[in-house]
């Protein structure tokens, strides 16, 4: 934490911000523009500094090295022991704030630290990278984990039209190698195009508009919710098809590894990665062993396919049903854009690391995926109910061992794993949106652990809050899923196609093409599952992705709104009352924010003489400005005896009594001040509250807290400022 003093100096003054600059804590504080600059110069031309304000009671340094004061015992925030001082205006401080007081606070303090780590220096934002070792398993656990259910998915399609449709598998599953390698070689150009980030989101935005990119946004924001809810749902089916005890207690399971992937997020990237290395490189490992076993006693037999159980038709095998199968399938690659959203995770050079990164991800998703629908088709196993094919497949291959209990136990943990893939993006994705004004700006804050934790918790809610309302079930899921991640697809690789005509830079057109291949693929993807599986659910993603561009776009306005009002302008010219824009516009204007143009008016609502109205009192008249005390009475004989004891204090100051007979006090106090700056509408009120500051929570309960409802009734009318003068009573 620093504090800076007005000789502080700061890097990239009047800089816009950049798209490509590293994500870091100063995010949230964007710099001043050049047209905000001059005029806070101007400003800053007419500011007269009353007399000796600049000289302060107090060495704003603290000294080198010197401790801070003792907390007291009413002090909710322990101060920082010790400063540094690094240059003129500048403080440092040398550790983290203890925060809360109380022994309760101390103790979730202590917690937090134990669950989720120290909190990190910002500087060490720099070295929350990570290599390609580590990045292949975390960015990758979604797009290899979906081969454990993306086959399945196909086949449970397929046999809807009897078992002698399955035939159709290989043919369906080469189309999808293709549309693998298309759109990973369209995202591999795609990356060193957007070397900073290459999501979606900001490569549809830059290239087919505003809305383009939202609704690729919304699509992969449904993409990473249902990421973790499928990937949880599948992970605790192979469990249950392996222990069918636990089957009871399939939601609550579910919901825990939620809070667990949750936790180890929130203690921070390369702490997550080393958690989440292992499980994937032991998946790979398992299912490449399967393949090897099971195509060698393959070979064995000519390659002779078995036949699979008969299965009756419930459908009829149509050119629907097909496409149907088609798109369920295509959610193997789910994922595959998880490289190109965290281009700035990786270490230097980002872009490059990320391409070689997501090669190998392609490559092991296409090798996988195949090599399953084949040994599948070849051992002539069909979807069953009880138990995933991939279940089936590894006890067929490991009748005796441990190796099926090691596929179970591999397989489970890169599905209930798969999820931070989304943990991963999903932050990162709400942090550029956040960046551009179409998402809240809480969402660009950085934890202690330098992790998104907004973000990660809104994921981890929205993801559990759909958990639960389908039960934990794969199948119930999975018709969400294609529709929002293909659109996404299908605008980045669109996007990619405008972005290659405008630059044409060397070997423009092969890239074109490539793209244009990747777009058209998606493209009939996305309309397959919108239109197949609109009736299975499908057709809740067609209703939220608009309902999430809407929200996006009514964001925006509202901080347009607020950075139009909140915007510096020149000051109006020397004798313009204050209010009044140049050129006669009406509205408020930075003239307000000159001390010489400010005219206070301090009242003080006092509804009994004691020592916590007396010292606000004593407060208001310290400030040197006319002072007006409030006492709001039930009737006559209460405001008279209330006059008679100001009297007797001396009279000191202005006091008007407003009777209430109907008891009211925050309503008629609220009114009254609102009835002041009506009148006198270049004045700002100054309302000063004694406020009575108790040390158990349990106490305040015996009181009614008007200062806090007179404050919010207050918060709304412009012109009124409200501060409390506290005094605390011991218990």
């Amino acid at each position: 934490m620093k504090v800076r003093g007005v000789g502080a100096q700061t890097e990239r003054q009047g800089d816009e911000p950049d798209r490509g600059t590293l994500v870091t804590p100063s995010a949230e504080f964007p710099p001043l523009g050049p047209e905000e600059r001059a005029a806070l110069g101007r400003i800053g031309e007419r500011w007269h500094t009353p007399r000796h304000a600049d000289e302060l009671p107090v060495d704003p340094a603290l000294g080198r090295n010197r401790p801070g004061p003792t907390p007291t015992r009413f002090g909710r925030l322990t101060p920082i022991d010790m400063f540094t001082v690094e240059e003129p205006g500048e403080l440092c401080a040398t550790g983290p704030a203890h925060e809360p007081g109380s022994r309760t606070g101390r103790a979730l303090s202590r917690l937090r630290r134990t669950l989720f780590g120290p909190p990190l220096s910002s500087s060490a934002v720099l070295y929350e990278r990570m290599r390609k070792l580590v990045a292949l398993p975390i960015l990758s656990s979604d797009l290899l984990s979906s081969v454990a259910y993306g086959p399945e998915a196909l086949l449970a399609v397929l046999v809807l039209a009897g078992s002698g449709a399955l035939g159709l598998s290989l043919p369906l599953a080469a189309v999808l190698v293709v549309l693998m390698i298309a759109v990973g070689l369209s995202y591999r150009q795609t990356i060193p195009a957007y070397p900073h980030g290459a999501g979606s989101y900001i490569v549809a935005g830059d290239n087919l508009g505003t809305t383009a990119g939202l609704a690729a946004a919304a699509g992969l924001m449904l993409d990473y919710v249902l990421t973790v809810s499928v990937s949880i749902a599948a992970g605790v089916s192979a469990i249950t098809s392996a222990m069918a005890g636990l089957t009871p207690v399939t939601v609550p399971l579910g919901v825990l590894v939620i809070a667990v992937l949750l936790a180890g997020n929130l203690r921070g990237v390369r702490t997550a990665g080393n958690i989440f290395v292992l499980p994937t490189y032991a998946f790979v490992a398992a299912v490449l062993l399967v393949l090897v076993v099971g195509y060698a006693r393959a070979a064995g037999r000519g390659f002779a396919p078995a036949p699979p159980p008969p299965v009756p038709a419930t459908e009829g095998l149509g050119l629907l049903l097909v496409l149907r199968a088609f798109s369920s399938g295509a959610v193997s690659m789910t994922g595959i854009e998880a490289v190109s959203n965290a281009i700035p995770a990786f270490r230097p050079r980002e872009w490059r690391n990320a391409r070689t990164t997501l090669g190998w991800m392609v490559g092991m998703l296409v090798v996988l995926f195949a090599g399953l629908i084949g040994l599948i088709h070849l051992n002539g196993l069909v979807p069953r109910p009880d138990q995933t094919i991939l279940s089936q497949l590894g006890r067929l291959t490991f009748p005796t061992g441990p190796w099926y209990a090691f596929l179970q136990a591999t397989t489970a943990l890169i599905l209930l794993l798969a999820a931070n893939t989304a943990f991963n993006d999903f932050p990162r994705l709400l942090f550029f949106m956040a960046r551009n004004g179409h998402a809240p700006r809480r969402f660009l804050h950085l934890g202690d652990r330098l992790s998104f934790n907004n973000g990660l918790v809104a994921l981890a809610v929205a993801a559990a809050v759909i958990f639960v309302a389908f039960g934990g079930h794969t199948q119930s899921l999975i018709p969400l899923y294609a529709v929002g991640v293909f659109l996404a697809f299908t605008l980045s690789q669109a996007g990619m196609v405008v972005h290659w005509r405008r630059h044409r830079d060397r070997g423009w057109r092969r890239r074109l093409a490539l793209n244009a291949l990747g777009a058209t693929l998606s493209g009939l993807v996305l309309v397959i599952a919108a239109i197949g599986k609109f009736k299975e659910g499908a057709w809740l993603v067609v209703i939220a992705v608009p309902t999430l561009v809407l929200l996006a776009r009514g964001t925006h306005r509202h901080y347009a709104r607020l950075d139009s009002a909140l915007a510096l302008h020149p000051p109006p010219p020397p004798g313009t009352a204050p209010g009044v824009a140049p050129g006669g516009r009406g509205g408020a204007t930075e003239g307000e924010e000159l001390p010489q143009e400010v005219r206070h008016l301090v009242v003080v609502p006092v509804a009994r003489l004691n020592r916590a109205s007396l010292r606000a009192l004593a407060y208001a008249a310290s400030l040197g400005q006319p002072t007006l005390a409030v006492h709001i009475a039930p009737e006559d004989a209460e405001a008279d005896r209330f006059r008679d004891q100001w009297r007797a204090w001396g009279d000191h100051l202005r006091l008007e009594t407003i009777v209430s007979p109907y008891r009211a006090v925050i309503g008629p106090l609220a009114h009254y001040l609102e009835a002041l700056h009506a009148s006198r509408p270049e004045l700002t009120l100054t309302v000063i509250v004694p406020e009575v500051v108790l040390r158990h929570r349990w106490s305040r309960l015996l009181h009614s807290r008007a200062e806090q409802r007179l404050r919010a009734a207050l918060r709304a009318l412009p012109g009124v400022v409200v501060t409390s003068v506290p005094i605390h009573v011991a218990e």
